[in-house]
């Protein structure tokens, strides 16, 4: 089910259909990542040398050029913790363009889902932009203590990824609480296909799709859920 429901996403990704949405989601991302770029360079600049010169007065001109290698590695690294973040913010944006997508190309003969309203939409990608900040936080941490440094990643996102995804998916369909409790029902399943979302946002230029492709493998898994369901 799970893998099926990857397959189907990952087929649909460079389809004439979804051309558009993934242009406006393409888009969007990397707007939002490099302004984050040139704003936290900015802001690291700004403050490095000044601060050198203050408690360290009397220093080398190299040593402008060695905190300037210093920062940009310290905002490589960060801009790789923003990537989760932001790919949730874009998701909660085009979620509802992505199902319609799905739902028109591969259920022709189900009832559509309707489309989460636009101040709930937004409440709930605010939600989650900031649960997984929180849960990148916890796994930075985790990368502190060895043996689960690279699993703390993608268990961390793995959940917070399915979670969300499938919940955005489900209530097209349901309401909120409905949805919720469908989650629980199947949180095995729904981790599961959490941790292969997570895998796509670990691959480089490849998580720049994981909003599409979360959306889209979310709501092939929720049809299949459902059909589980009794009645």
């Amino acid at each position: 089910m799970i893998l099926d429901a990857a397959r189907a996403a990952a087929s649909q990704l460079f389809s004439p259909e979804f051309r558009a949405v993934f242009l406006k989601t393409l888009g969007l991302t990397l707007l939002a990542l490099l302004g984050l770029w040139v704003g936290l360079q900015s802001l690291l600049e700004w403050l490095a040398w000044p601060w050198l010169e203050t408690f360290l007065p009397g220093l080398p001109s190299w040593a402008g050029w060695l905190s300037a290698i210093v920062a940009g590695i310290v905002l490589a690294v960060g801009m790789a913790l923003l990537v989760a973040p932001v790919t949730a913010i874009i998701a909660g944006l085009f979620l509802d363009d992505v199902a319609a997508v799905v739902e028109r190309t591969d259920y022709p003969g189900d009832p559509p889902g309707s489309p989460v309203p636009a101040l709930r939409s937004l409440v709930l990608a605010v939600k989650f932009f900031g649960v997984v900040i929180v849960g990148n936080i916890v796994a930075l941490l985790l990368l502190l203590v060895p043996g689960i440094n690279i699993a703390a990643f993608f268990i961390v996102n793995g959940y917070l990824l399915g979670r969300e995804f499938f919940e955005f998916a489900a209530m097209r369909f349901r309401p909120e609480a409905e949805a919720k409790a469908l989650r629980r029902r199947y949180a095995g399943t729904v981790f599961l296909a959490g941790l292969v979302i997570s895998v796509v946002l670990a691959v480089p230029l490849l998580n720049l799709l994981t909003p599409l492709f979360a959306a889209a493998m979310m709501v092939h898994l929720y049809k299949a859920v459902s059909a589980r369901e009794p009645g």
